[in-house]
């Protein structure tokens, strides 16, 4: 399993959002920089960074600094927020980015999505859902959680034949160290074999690595708010 050390930005600083809401911000002394070399000197490959005012925008806000960051760093990097046109994305690879994230758009304009998928790769994308289960299914919101689509896990997933990573989020875990969902990911393996799960949302202890059979896992309020320490977490991600 990949452990993706997490690290959202708002206005170029390291923060949380609990339950993604925007007035509930803890920040973080450790510039973006400095958070992703001590990353690396954990033994990391891969980090996640998220332009949160991107991503509330939905158009580029930190993307200059992303950019900065991907070309210093020695990680990996998985970016997310605010991509809206190829160009975006284009600069982001030039940049030495390894993988943007896609979100919203996937509901909204999947045959934009599809036609990213077959011009820079499958491996260089990763579908981002964020769900909340009614009735037991996992129904897809949008925009920053504040809209229901109406359309479940499934549905969304299968119009995408060519995706290769899936990064679904449990919205009532996320920020809530209450412990990973792992019954929808054990659902999502059975029933979308073919793409590469990356689990988030609620990882709040070794043990919660040590119970996940996903492709990855991003680990976020636990790391920074010191839980375990990153070594720990790739030791038994690694396990």
């Amino acid at each position: 399993m990949i452990l993706y050390p997490a690290m959202d930005l708002i206005g170029g600083s390291a923060v949380r959002l609990r339950q993604g809401d925007f007035d509930a911000v803890t920040r973080y002394p450790t510039a973006p920089a400095e958070a992703l070399d001590a990353f690396a000197e954990a033994g990391a490959a891969w980090a996640h960074l998220v332009d949160l005012d991107g991503a509330k925008a939905r158009e580029p806000r930190q993307h200059a600094l992303i950019a900065e960051l991907a070309r210093g760093s020695r990680l990996s990097l998985q970016v997310a927020g605010g991509f809206r046109e190829t160009d975006q994305l284009a600069r982001m690879f030039d940049a030495g980015v390894a993988r943007v994230v896609i979100g919203s758009l996937a509901v909204e304009r999947p045959e934009l999505v599809n036609d990213w998928l077959d011009r820079f790769g499958a491996e260089r994308i990763t579908l981002s859902l964020d769900v909340r289960l009614v009735d037991g299914e996992p129904m897809v919101s949008t925009a920053g959680w504040t809209r229901d689509s109406g359309r479940s896990l499934w549905d969304v997933a299968t119009a995408f034949p060519a995706a290769r990573h899936l990064l679904v989020t449990d919205i009532g875990r996320d920020g809530m160290m209450a412990g990973p969902n792992f019954d929808l990911y054990r659902r999502i393996g059975e029933r979308l074999p073919k793409v590469a799960v990356q689990a988030s949302g609620g990882v709040s202890s070794l043990a919660d690595l040590d119970r996940l059979d996903t492709a990855g896992a991003i680990v976020g309020k636990a790391l920074w708010d010191g839980a375990f320490t990153l070594r720990e977490a790739l030791a038994h991600a690694r396990a």
